[in-house]
């Protein structure tokens, strides 16, 4: 069945923005007991950013997905209500400082406008294959730009950042999407040979030796993130996608047993050597104790305790007394406003995200396209595992950001990106094939209906 879906798309928009208008406004119901001045401004700008990116959608991608625009814009609109909320009880505190949510707005903008700018320019996902090893090129440079001196930066202990002028910029999140099309593009290449079998041990084929090349080489790079960036949530982003991406690929469990040895033995290492995740686990295992420096997860944890089931209301908690509450850790924010059941409505948002990232690369048709959106797809799980597991105390705190909800503009556009490119493989697979006609069958079945 063939059908563009394009009304269900819009009427789930539709919701989307009542949910993120209506959380905007519960939030000066909630901190001052009136609605906000700018609600009338901010939603129609927020409505006009979505009405956009759905007409892009309907006339260059009229196929697509129907779901995935609606659960990102929800998320986002959902993000920017609870950064307002916290600026506006950091301002109360101290009105020198300056509000992140119009900055978050802006971001937006700018990333729906990468959103239309790839739905436009990019008619065909499998144009991208042909730059395979430049993007490959292109990611490792700009996971290196951080390192430079002059315009790397470090905050909060990790090199993760670079300054132009005003401008701050983090481009691993421009990385992560071109290494999903490097990945692709070498696995597609190369798959065969790294789907035969070597030594056969309990029942799993180990891979051959001389196909180790490629999982060594990501995961040396992985290391080089860890040490000299001191980014362990990178770190394990990158080498947890190629080494799905591979297994997808292949469909060699092997390849999961050496990922899985490579990942101890490197998490051993980064223990052993490294400072910064000698102390991010110290702070997992007893985040209590005063001397492991775990305030902010000990904050979020109470949080997101005192929000309890259903939460205390949007502006009816103490969100801001959590450091990095608008970015790093939004998520026991919006726990501790909204509740386990908000929590866990936003987790599925991210549910309905990844599966319908999986759903395009089972019906896509062709081989890149798959692995492509596969990768995609399981960039947002893993980041959303890694920041939900820290948060929560499950796995050490690593530093990602939460996709679409937490502050920071390099995040979001990028972000937008892949949506972009999640949308564009789905209308290439779910559109109908072309109907191939022979000319000379047909004008012979016309000469025969004329005889008759």
């Amino acid at each position: 069945m063939h059908r563009r879906r394009r009304g269900a798309e819009l009427f789930l928009l539709l919701l989307s923005l009542c949910v993120s208008v209506g959380a905007y406004a519960a939030v000066g119901l909630g901190v001052d007991g009136e609605v906000p001045a700018d609600l009338f401004t901010h939603g129609a700008w927020l409505t006009a950013l979505v009405l956009a990116a759905h007409v892009t959608v309907r006339f260059k991608a009229a196929y697509a997905d129907p779901i995935l625009l609606p659960a990102v814009a929800a998320l986002n609109g959902l993000g920017l209500a609870m950064i307002h909320r916290i600026d506006l009880a950091r301002i109360a505190a101290n009105p020198e400082r300056s509000a992140f949510a119009p900055t978050q707005l802006m971001w937006m903008t700018i990333g729906v406008g990468g959103f239309i700018a790839v739905l436009v320019l990019l008619r065909d996902h499998r144009r991208l294959q042909a730059f395979t090893y430049t993007a490959g090129l292109a990611a490792v440079l700009l996971l290196m730009l951080p390192l430079l001196p002059g315009i790397g930066r470090t905050i909060n202990g990790s090199r993760i950042w670079i300054h132009l002028g005003p401008l701050s910029f983090q481009p691993g999140e421009v990385a992560k999407v071109l290494l999903v099309i490097a990945f692709a593009g070498y696995l597609v290449l190369h798959r065969d040979a790294l789907a035969l079998a070597g030594r056969r041990v309990l029942f799993v084929d180990l891979p051959r030796g001389r196909d180790l090349g490629p999982i060594l080489g990501m995961w040396l790079v992985s290391l080089g993130i860890l040490v000299f960036q001191n980014d362990l949530g990178s770190s394990l982003l990158f080498f947890g996608l190629f080494l799905v991406m591979l297994y997808v690929a292949t469909e060699r469990p092997g390849w999961l047993v050496v990922g899985g040895l490579l990942f101890v033995g490197g998490a051993l290492l980064g223990y052993a050597v490294i400072g910064h995740v000698q102390s991010r686990v110290h702070a997992w295992l007893d985040p209590f104790n005063p001397d492991n420096n775990a305030y902010q997860l000990v904050q979020g944890l109470y949080g997101m305790a005192w929000g309890g089931l259903t939460g205390r209301g949007l502006g009816q908690g103490s969100p801001q007394t959590t450091p990095l509450s608008w970015s790093d850790f939004i998520l026991p924010s919006l726990g501790e406003e909204l509740g386990l059941t908000g929590v866990v409505a936003i987790i599925l948002l991210y549910g309905v995200i990844v599966e319908r990232g999986l759903r395009t690369a089972l019906i896509c048709r062709d081989n890149f396209g798959k692995l492509m959106a596969t990768g995609l797809a399981v960039v947002f799980a893993l980041q959303v595992f890694v920041v939900v597991g820290g948060v929560t105390r499950l796995i050490p705190l690593t530093g990602l950001t939460t996709p679409f909800l937490s502050q920071g503009g390099s995040s979001l556009v990028a972000n937008w990106v892949i949506v972009a490119l999640l949308l564009r493989i789905s209308d290439q697979a779910r559109k109908p094939p072309p109907e191939f006609f022979d000319e000379g069958a047909d004008a012979d079945a016309t000469q025969v209906v004329n005889l008759r």
